[in-house]
């Protein structure tokens, strides 16, 4: 729910909402959502639906808390009165009373809490680090050829873990590794343990654990080396450390985490009773199935042996030589058609391809340029002879039309005395100029004594009449 501070005076809420939205913003607050806090638990109720409702406290303040029945219940200490504790959890409001609580989610009591948060700050930083990845774990071998167990010699535990063994695979061999699982010298000998285990490579499983302690009992199994011990392992390792409720970091990195050592044994190695009644069971199963089996086949013997194929097997013999002949006869039928029509397409693709053969092409071309050449030489020649004609019949027109054939029809041409003048009339002349005759065999020069006019027009020279 958002506010407008502007708007607030013009709004009033209901307590409800108030509540709501003061619940809002702390629970948007990322500090307060994960809180550690130190104090005493007072006016504690343990609720008969699980809940725990308590209120922790200093000398100067404190706070309603509440822990619900999910988280509680795994708790391994019960809280009381007075008890100084750690708790993890967040900051919020139970809006019907509009009290903010404190919200755990886990609780340690004080003392330990130094040990608790290395505990989580080594767990956060392996888990950072892929060595709780799901996919790293190895699988255990369905049927371990020896186990190897590496824990206290004197303890309980090491007895509940033969004793299991014994007891579920008497057969499968037990390699006891001693070592110290409490005190400041147990983590490296459980890690060198391992590592020695590994190399020797005698064992397929590994049991690394022991009883229930406290804390600071238990811390072995929350050191750093013996974590990277199990997660560089090459034999799959089961962790059997305390009893159910006590997780160490051994627990997150091994491949199977066992709630006790008697838990560890049990998933080690198959229980040999179980084993002999599976196995009965299969040969059972395998003697049924051998012999349904066995009945299927006769049946399907008898069948086969009653079949008309068995009774008379040469009448269908010949049913199928003769659809073998049918088959015989279409084949080379459809043969023999498949093979005409591809060497008629491969005919007409040659005759195709011919077409196209430059050698051909320019035998073609040149059998063309020769008739073209023939047609061109004829056309030339008529043409020829059509100007010929034609030009023998202009100089035939010619010819008749020259001034020499019509002199020798009789006719004559008069030039001057020079003669470069053609006297064509009378007046052209004067008497007694000198004229040149051309005639058809010559010419004559000859003086004009005399000129008449075609009406009749006389002059003649007076000194010839003299």
């Amino acid at each position: 729910m958002k506010m407008n501070p502007n708007q607030s005076s013009d709004r009033i809420l209901s307590i409800k909402e108030l509540n709501r939205y003061i619940k809002m913003k702390l629970e948007s607050d990322p500090v307060l959502q994960d809180v550690w806090i130190r104090g005493e638990i007072s006016n504690f109720t343990h609720h008969s639906s699980g809940h725990m409702y308590f209120t922790l406290k200093d000398k100067d303040s404190r706070i309603k808390s509440i822990m619900f029945s999910s988280y509680n219940q795994r708790l391994p200490f019960i809280p009381k009165e007075g008890t100084m504790v750690l708790a993890r959890g967040n900051v919020s409001v139970y809006e019907r009373d509009g009290n903010y609580q404190f919200y755990v989610t886990q609780m340690q009591p004080d003392g330990v809490g130094s040990l608790y948060l290395a505990y989580e700050q080594l767990k956060k930083k392996l888990e950072d680090e892929g060595l709780f990845a799901a996919h790293k774990k190895k699988p255990l071998p369905k049927y371990p050829k020896a186990i190897g167990v590496i824990t206290s010699p004197t303890g309980a535990a090491v007895r509940d873990i033969m004793i299991t063994l014994q007891r579920r695979h008497p057969s499968v061999p037990i390699l006891l590794f001693p070592v110290l699982v409490q005190g400041k010298q147990a983590g490296a000998s459980i890690a060198k343990a391992i590592d020695a285990m590994n190399r020797h490579g005698e064992v397929d499983v590994l049991i690394v654990g022991r009883g229930g302690g406290s804390l600071e009992e238990l811390w072995a199994f929350n050191e750093e080396i013996v974590a990277r011990s199990i997660y560089r392992s090459a034999i799959p390792i089961i962790s059997a450390v305390g009893h159910e409720t006590d997780f160490t970091i051994a627990d997150f990195v091994a491949d199977l985490r066992a709630a006790t050592p008697t838990a560890a044994a049990e998933l080690a190695v198959p229980h040999i009773a179980e084993l002999t009644n599976q196995l009965a069971n299969l040969r059972q199963r395998m003697r049924g199935g051998l012999l349904q089996q066995l009945t299927r086949k006769r049946e399907r013997l008898g069948r086969m042996q009653r079949s008309p194929f068995f009774l008379h097997p040469r009448k269908h013999l010949l049913q199928h030589a003769e659809r073998l002949d049918r088959l015989r006869d279409q084949l080379h039928y459809r043969a023999s058609r498949r093979l005409g029509k591809a060497g008629e397409r491969l005919a007409k693709s040659q005759r195709v391809l011919a077409g196209f053969n430059p050698r051909e092409q320019v035998r073609f071309a040149k059998r063309r340029t020769e008739q073209a050449e023939q047609r061109l030489t004829q056309t030339m020649l008529g043409l020829h002879k059509q100007r010929r004609q034609a030009l023998l019949s202009q100089i035939r027109h010619l010819d008749a039309l020259s001034p020499l054939k019509v002199m020798q029809r009789g006719y004559s041409l008069v030039y001057d005395e020079q003669g470069s003048r053609l006297v064509k009339k009378v007046g052209d002349v004067q008497l007694g100029d000198l004229i040149n005759v051309r005639l058809e065999d010559g010419r004559l020069q000859c003086q004009v004594w005399s000129m008449e006019s075609m009406e009749g027009d006389r002059v003649e020279d007076g000194n010839d009449n003299e």
